[in-house]
């Protein structure tokens, strides 16, 4: 069995200095426990650099906004306080996860006092799905529940509580033998998947749901611009799953997932092929350090 998270060695950098891993807690009637008022990141460092480090740090900060809190560090104060991490980790090839949340001064549905708290932890974490699964296509089923209509939930910040029905899906997935499931949204239209967001090929031309009642991923908005410098078509729009026959290649993007290929949505078959291919290679040149480049 792989080592428990809370006893992983190194530090984390918590509410200002870096501690050692094993000290950094938090009471269990903190809020964002609670009443999940907790947003977070995920990135990846390839050779000691974090890519697209401060466009993480942003969205983390607008992530808060949306819940009505704010973090008390700038954007450059989170990027410095990631890079320190990483190298007191000395894991060049990481990934990294910022979190921040309510704590427990006040512990019922209002929270304005409660103090704000900010830790980032990294870790080696290497593909996300099996290397040999990644590159036949991996298998996805379809989830039972939907992403939220835009006007009953914070859809487009990274917060915890919008994973819960992520999590649900995963897992029931997983239990039929799937790598993941495809979520739909609340009027039934294709979204995304449980944590990575999905793109399909036909006659050469890039179709990927619209990003309005869900997250917008960097590696998503990455992709789309490596596949134009390309003179790869990208049409953002609206999908339903009978068009699904249509398709010929899908793959799904995120900083975990990376660019990953997909071969089979329940009924659907898809044959990874040269445009999943190289998206790929574009994506690993990209996140890849040039030579002589510093982290910093």
């Amino acid at each position: 069995m792989a080592q428990s998270y809370d006893r992983l060695e190194g530090v984390i950098w918590y509410d200002g200095k870096p501690v050692p891993w094993k000290d950094a807690n938090l009471h269990v009637f903190s809020h964002g426990l609670h009443y999940a008022s907790c947003v977070f990141e995920g990135e990846r460092a390839y050779g000691g650099e974090i890519f697209k480090c401060a466009e993480h740090s942003e969205r983390l900060k607008n992530s808060a906004r949306m819940l009505d809190f704010e973090i008390p560090y700038s954007v450059a104060e989170i990027d410095a306080a990631k890079r320190l991490v990483v190298e007191k980790n000395g894991k060049k090839n990481a990934y990294i996860r910022p979190v921040a949340w309510r704590g427990s001064e006040m512990m019922g549905v209002s929270a304005q006092n409660n103090t704000i708290h900010l830790a980032i932890g990294t870790w080696e974490w290497p593909s996300y799905f099996d290397p040999a699964e990644r590159l036949r296509g991996i298998r996805l089923d379809l989830a039972e529940y939907r992403r939220p209509d835009p006007k009953t939930a914070p859809c487009l910040a990274k917060a915890s509580g919008l994973y819960m029905i992520c999590t649900v899906s995963k897992h029931k997935a997983e239990r039929k033998g799937y790598a993941d499931a495809m979520m739909l949204d609340w009027q039934g239209r294709v979204a995304e998947c449980t944590g990575a967001n999905i793109f399909f090929v036909q006659d050469g031309k890039i179709h990927t749901p619209i990003a309005d009642c869900f997250l917008d991923g960097i590696t998503r908005r990455t992709v789309i611009d490596l596949a134009r410098k390309r003179g790869l078509e990208v049409i953002e729009r609206r999908i339903m799953p009978d068009e699904l026959t249509g398709f010929s290649e899908c793959f799904i993007t995120g900083t975990a997932a990376e660019v990953t290929p997909v071969s089979e949505i329940v009924q659907w078959r898809f044959t990874p092929g040269n445009i999943c291919r190289q998206l790929m290679d574009d994506y690993t040149a990209a996140v890849t350090p040039k030579a002589g480049q510093a982290a910093a």
